[in-house]
């Protein structure tokens, strides 16, 4: 038997526990090369470990998920967080949860509007790129190094999320 799942709005503060949303802040702009351009600053910050570790940028092309979409598994990187952010102004969702135990709980969904990214935290469970409608593509920031850093966790019982929208 599967359980449904809703989706939330993303916000800073309901998606605090799992890591940062990356999107414009008022608060954190400031002018730059001679006042043409707006920085937005220090929007989430890479965290990795590990001895010859480096944090990468890479582009991420996503292919559309098949709503109802059953989330049968989540992934989580012990050694780095990972930031994914659009180059395309389309929604996409972002699927978390808790560890309880070493394993995730039941997942959160999230609608991330198209000039929404978010930085996943260290050692947080998460689904891979859920994009919606059409391929999409992101920038992603991660780590890169020795050591295996990515866990995978399957669910006995499976979660659906009936549609995108």
């Amino acid at each position: 038997m599967s359980r449904f799942l809703s989706i939330e709005p993303l916000t800073q503060d309901a998606f605090a526990p799992f890591g940062t949303v990356i999107e414009a802040d008022p608060a954190s702009m400031r002018y730059i090369n001679g006042g043409n351009t707006e920085r937005f600053h220090g929007l989430a910050r890479a965290d990795v470990t590990g001895d010859g570790a480096n944090v990468i940028v890479n582009i991420f092309r996503g292919q559309p998920r098949v709503f109802p979409y059953t989330v049968a598994m989540m992934e989580r990187h012990p050694f780095g967080s990972q930031s994914f952010s659009p180059l395309d102004d389309r929604p996409w969702l972002v699927v978390v949860a808790e560890d309880e135990g070493g394993k995730p709980g039941e997942p959160r969904v999230f609608r991330a509007h198209g000039r929404q990214g978010v930085n996943y935290g260290r050692n947080v469970w998460h689904h891979p790129l859920m994009t919606v409608g059409t391929v999409s593509d992101f920038i992603v920031v991660d780590r890169e190094g020795p050591g295996n850093n990515l866990e995978e966790y399957f669910y006995e019982e499976p979660f659906v999320i009936e549609s995108a929208i």
